[in-house]
């Protein structure tokens, strides 16, 4: 099974644990959040609420809008498009069954 990064790995069933570990690699290689986003949902861009009272020296969050997004931001709000063509690719049980 060779894999570069650009191709998701395939699966099969007698490989199932390297598969699983190339598919991590595949997918940290993407970007190092691409897992949570994938086993936790979308991300959420968040920024300081400097309005609110900081309570106990921490600051209040609260998510930034689409118009906040530097480009950092925006590629990171983007990764859960990514992921979602890569759960449309592969079979949608597969996720399920490498969730750590």
């Amino acid at each position: 099974m060779s894999t570069s990064h650009n191709k998701i790995p395939m699966v099969s069933k007698e490989y199932y644990d390297d598969w699983k570990i190339r598919m991590q690699a595949h997918l940290a290689a993407l970007d190092d959040d691409m897992w949570f986003v994938i086993t936790d949902g979308p991300m959420k861009i968040m920024k300081a609420n400097t309005v609110m009272a900081i309570t106990a020296g921490a600051p209040q969050w609260i998510e930034k809008t689409r118009l906040e997004y530097t480009p950092e931001d925006k590629k990171k709000a983007n990764l859960d498009n990514v992921a979602d063509i890569l759960y449309k690719t592969l079979d949608k049980n597969m996720f399920s069954k490498i969730k750590m």
